[in-house]
């Protein structure tokens, strides 16, 4: 067992093995981690993009059945995390083999950088719109500063938490207050988007809510497995799903509504703009405020990218996210935000069955698949018949979520393939 501390006087990390019992955190402490994530304006742009597209209610709607989803399958990881402590490549390596684990591990967690990255392009690309600072040298310095708060560890990004959520919720608070007076709040229930002309449907607004975080959000355990136990990963987990998420969500959506937002279409509800345009201290606590606020994104994503490729290199985290840090800034520099609904699309089709597979495996069947096997073949193949399912809904039927076909007929293959396998073993018969 490693020692609570390492040579360079921070806390252990545990990246290659279980929490132990001894060292996990307060429900509070980890709750912090994940209340702080969702609360980004990134949150408030996409709420106000389905409330654009679709009308206040239907929007409150769509955000409402989103998080519903985020809190049973977050929940569900999380309370696996809770119990055995294992990271989220710990778990992944469990279900789809000793080697299988780093194709999954090593693909979410790649994605998760250009979520760092792209976050670390948005600050830089935020702030020179507000005060005019250089892009390129904006970006570099946030990826320094991002990278070395990562580089502290988990309770970094408690206390990033700590700061990130009550923030957001003051600063939106301001920012309604400022547009009130021209443009009433009383209008917000009447407001109908673009009705038929929308290109957004209601299973895709589902979608885009639960893509958003489904990469960090399979990659829960990273977080949650630092909580006392099952259960207490579970209230972590629901604090960010549904509470933290709608509320930020729910702003951006307001802000739309009122008919404030500057360019709802592509920016939602970003309430920036707003926050900046009247200078003085307010300008200068916004400047701050798009610091801390896109900073818990970059800092949690760097986290899961780390814990991930530390685990597959059999490195430290701490020095891969030190890599991780500098090749994410420079793909930052160079405007990854310009990918970023491909991003969106990718995860919402492929990432969700794979929580799936990992929820039935260990939750429903418990220990019993698990072989000691290089690679499942009944995991990735039902992660694969699951990721054909979401493609296929995606593209005939527009008015169902994706994101939630990929999640069912994944869990239902590997039900079906992982519980014939089982039998299957009792009589030493070949099998996936």
């Amino acid at each position: 067992m490693n020692d609570a501390h390492n040579h360079s006087g921070f806390e252990d990390e545990f990246e290659h093995e279980p929490v132990p019992a001894e060292h996990r955190h307060s429900t509070w402490s980890v709750a912090a981690v994940w209340f702080g994530f969702p609360m980004i304006i990134t949150n408030a742009v996409f709420g106000g993009i389905i409330a654009y597209n679709l009308g206040f209610w239907p929007a409150i709607a769509a955000i409402a059945v989103g998080n519903a989803i985020l809190l049973a399958y977050v929940g569900t990881l999380s309370f696996i995390a809770g119990n055995t402590g294992q990271s989220f490549a710990l778990q992944s390596e469990r279900t789809f083999g000793k080697v299988g684990y780093r194709l999954v591990s090593g693909f979410l967690a790649t994605i998760v950088v250009g979520w760092y990255a792209f976050q670390a392009g948005l600050t830089g690309t935020t702030i020179h719109e507000s005060y005019g600072w250089n892009v390129t040298a904006t970006i570099t310095f946030v990826a320094v500063l991002y990278t070395a708060v990562t580089y502290v560890g988990i309770r970094a990004l408690s206390i990033v938490g700590m700061i990130a959520a009550p923030l957001y919720i003051a600063l939106g608070i301001v920012a309604l207050f400022m547009i009130a007076p021209s443009h009433p709040l009383s209008d917000v229930l009447q407001y109908h988007g673009q009705g038929a002309a929308s290109i957004m449907t209601f299973g895709g607004a589902v979608t885009l809510v639960v893509a958003t975080f489904a990469d960090s959000g399979t990659m829960t355990a990273d977080f949650t497995r630092w909580a006392k136990d099952g259960k207490s990963a579970v209230y972590a987990s629901m604090t960010a799903f549904p509470f933290a998420n709608m509320i930020a969500q729910i702003f951006g959506i307001i802000v739309v509504c009122t008919g404030a937002a500057g360019n709802a279409q592509s920016a939602g509800g970003d309430f920036m703009p707003t926050l900046t345009q009247r200078g003085g201290i307010l300008s200068i606590i916004a400047l701050i405020f798009v610091f801390v606020n896109l900073g818990s994104v970059c800092t949690h994503c760097l986290y899961n990218g780390a814990i991930g490729w530390s685990r597959i290199v059999g490195a430290k985290m701490r020095t891969v996210t030190i890599v991780l840090g500098l090749i994410g800034g420079v793909v930052a520099a160079a405007g990854v935000w310009s990918y970023f609904l491909s991003w969106l699309n990718l995860l919402g089709i492929l990432v969700p069955p794979i929580g799936a597979v990992i929820v039935v495996d260990q939750l429903v069947f418990g220990k019993g698949t698990s072989s000691g096997a290089d690679y499942r073949g009944a995991a990735f193949l039902s992660w694969a018949i699951g990721a054909v399912a979401a493609v296929v809904v995606h593209l005939h039927f527009l008015a169902f979520s994706e994101a939630v076909a990929g999640m069912i007929v994944a869990g239902a293959s590997y039900f079906a393939l992982a519980g014939t396998s089982a039998g299957w073993r009792r009589y030493n018969i070949p099998h996936l």
